[in-house]
């Protein structure tokens, strides 16, 4: 049996995580830094990844670290760059030397963000497309990724990145962490409009969160994935796209603004995946559609 920990298990993509790999068998144990565990997470107990001490309680000889702890945000790191690079990095660091001095061999698995990558109008972006850092999240995922090299190249710890655009759904409750589908849906079910900046052509790719556990746990499985960086697919729609589907689920209308100048500053651009290289491997298997799930909640 996979021995597994998951640090950040309740946070919204960890704590599915922590169920599905439950379900899939794994010999499993759930760390965040609350006292008590969300809905869906069990074995559970508090870890504050930015003190390196509170790591001794994990036990080393596991396969899998699942590190899916953090802050993210757009603006909010540039006012709480302490935080952000406190949790975002410092924590990772603590991890990955308490693992050198403990000699745990486990594999790492990181979570990645759209916000790294230069966005190209209309294109899709492979992993080793242009990079571009234009919030502090994004500068701590991409120097998170750097980290997790350097140490696979003097310590030998292994890992995998899986690189996530707009993760959507949810198995247990109505917490929506991650912003895009959050926003849409927090605004029609208030029966107000729901708000887009410019014209809504912005496009990205979408991913059902069962979706992208099982992605992740079945490829965490492939030794081909080792030391490797993965984008997961999805499907892919303009804003624009979405705002309708959720507005005409519960009878609202979509509206247009101006881009605040901040806001226009950090965006990115158009951010759809090419999965190309989870699909060489035969790791794809999409399951789920926004639409479909629109209609069913």
């Amino acid at each position: 049996m996979n021995k597994s920990i998951v640090i950040g298990a309740n946070g919204y993509l960890g704590r599915h995580l922590a169920f599905f790999l439950k379900e899939a068998g794994f010999d499993n144990r759930n760390y965040d830094l609350q006292k008590l565990p969300l809905l869906g997470v069990d074995c559970y107990s508090p870890i504050d990844i930015a003190e390196k001490q509170s790591f001794e309680k994990l036990d080393p000889a596991v396969d899998y670290i699942f590190f899916f702890a953090g802050l993210s945000g757009t603006s909010d790191g540039f006012s709480k760059y302490e935080d952000f690079n406190r949790v975002n990095e410092l924590g990772l660091l603590n991890m990955l030397t308490w693992m050198k001095e403990k000699q745990c061999r486990a594999r790492i698995v990181f979570p990645s963000t759209r916000l790294i990558y230069k966005g190209k109008k209309g294109q899709p972006l492979k992993e080793d497309d242009a990079k571009e850092t234009r919030t502090i999240y994004a500068v701590n995922k991409l120097a998170a990724e750097n980290i997790l090299w350097a140490y696979q190249n003097a310590f030998g710890i292994d890992y995998t990145i899986f690189r996530i655009c707009v993760p959507y759904g949810n198995c247990f409750d109505d917490l929506f962490s991650y912003g895009t589908i959050g926003f849409f849906l927090d605004k029609a079910r208030k029966q107000e409009p729901i708000m887009l900046f410019g014209d809504g052509s912005l496009r990205r790719t979408f991913t059902h969160v069962e979706d992208i556990c099982r992605i992740i746990i079945s490829g965490v499985k492939n030794d081909k994935t080792k030391n490797d960086v993965f984008n997961i697919g999805g499907e892919t729609l303009s804003l624009m796209e979405v705002a309708q589907i959720v507005a005409e689920k519960f009878n609202t209308e979509v509206k247009f603004s101006a881009w605040p100048e901040l806001a226009a500053r950090i965006e990115s651009g158009d951010t759809i995946f090419d999965d190309g290289k989870l699909r060489k491997l035969g790791l794809v298997h999409y399951n789920e559609n926004l639409s479909g799930w629109i209609s069913s909640i």
